[in-house]
C-alpha cells in the first residue's frame, strides 16, 4: 500500500551544517496496517513521515502509494491521500476560527474552499456536531468557541478529527501527543486508535515513548540515523517489553538509554 525505497536525505548538502536525515531507507505498509516509529531526536522519524506527506523532497529513492509513485508531487497533490496531526496541537488548527469553521474547512478539503460554501452545505452543522460527540469532550456544544479557547487535549482531538474526516488512504501522527498532559496524552491516544481502526487507515505514529510503541499499533519499527534498525510485528513483536527495546537499541547503537523518553 505504502512503499519507501531506497530513500535518502541530506539538510544543507555540500556545506559544514550538512546532516543526512535518511540513508537508504526502505519501508512497505500494508493496508490498514498501523506502524509505530521510535528513536532518539535525530533519528530521521519525523523527516521520513514529512517525506512521504510530501513536506521535504528525497535526494534519492522513490515513494509509491497504492503503486502509484508520488515522490515527485507536492504536498497538496498528496491531500486527498494523506491526512497528519502534528506535535504542536495549534498547528492542526486555526486559533481565530471556530470548532465549527475549522471542522468545515476540514470536511472541505479537496475541493475550492471558502468559509461561505463550507459553510453553507445544508445540515453541515449537525452532521459536525455528531462527528465532535464522537469524541466525548462536549465539543458538540461549542461548535461557535474559537479553537484558541479549547484546552491541549480538546485541540488535539479536534485536529486528529479534522484529519480523518475524509475518506483517505494514510493517516500521519508526528508525536501528535508529546506537547499533552498524561491523561489528555491517553485519551488522544485512545481516539487515534479506535478512529483508525474503524475507519482501517494505514498509520504511521512516531513516539518518543516505547511503551507507547508496543501497546499501540500492530507493527514497531525503530530508527538511528537516518537507518531503520529494528522492524518488529506479529508474534515477534508481542513477546517486547520495554527493556527488551532499550536493551536493543544499546546493542545495535552502542549507546545507552536510561529510560524510554
Amino acid at each position: 500500500m505504502l512503499s519507501v525505497c531506497d530513500a535518502f536525505l541530506t539538510f544543507n548538502p555540500g556545506t559544514p551544517l550538512a546532516v543526512p536525515a535518511l540513508r537508504g531507507v526502505d519501508l512497505d505498509v500494508e493496508e490498514g496496517q498501523f506502524v509505530t516509529v521510535i528513536g532518539t531526536n535525530g533519528a530521521g522519524k519525523s523527516t521520513l513521515l514529512s517525506a512521504i506527506a510530501g513536506d521535504v523532497r528525497l535526494d534519492k529513492g522513490g515513494i509509491y502509494i497504492d503503486g502509484q509513485e508520488v515522490t515527485n508531487w507536492r504536498t497538496e497533490q498528496r491531500a486527498s491521500m494523506i491526512g497528519r496531526v502534528f506535535q504542536e496541537p495549534r498547528a492542526g488548527t486555526c486559533s481565530g476560527l471556530t470548532v465549527e469553521e475549522n471542522l468545515a474547512l476540514a470536511a472541505s478539503r479537496g475541493s475550492r474552499r471558502s468559509l461561505r460554501n463550507a459553510l453553507g452545505r445544508g445540515g453541515q452543522r449537525r452532521r459536525l456536531a455528531d462527528q465532535l460527540s464522537r469524541l466525548d469532550m462536549g465539543m458538540e456544544d461549542r461548535l461557535g468557541a474559537m479553537a484558541g479557547t479549547l484546552s491541549g487535549g480538546q485541540r488535539q482531538a479536534l485536529s486528529l478529527l479534522m484529519a480523518t474526516l475524509l475518506p483517505m488512504k494514510i493517516l500521519i501522527l508526528d508525536e501528535h501527543t508529546a506537547a499533552l498532559d498524561p491523561g489528555a496524552a491517553a485519551t488522544v491516544l485512545d481516539l487515534s486508535a479506535e478512529i483508525t481502526g474503524e475507519q482501517k487507515l494505514t498509520t504511521l505514529m512516531v513516539t518518543h515513548s516505547m511503551r507507547n510503541s508496543l501497546d499501540y499499533g500492530d507493527r514497531t519499527i525503530m530508527m538511528n540515523g537516518g537507518r531503520i534498525l529494528l522492524d518488529v510485528h506479529g508474534d515477534a513483536r508481542k513477546g517486547y517489553d520495554v527493556p527488551d527495546l532499550l536493551d536493543l537499541f544499546k546493542k545495535t547503537t552502542g549507546t545507552e538509554v536510561e529510560d524510554d523518553q
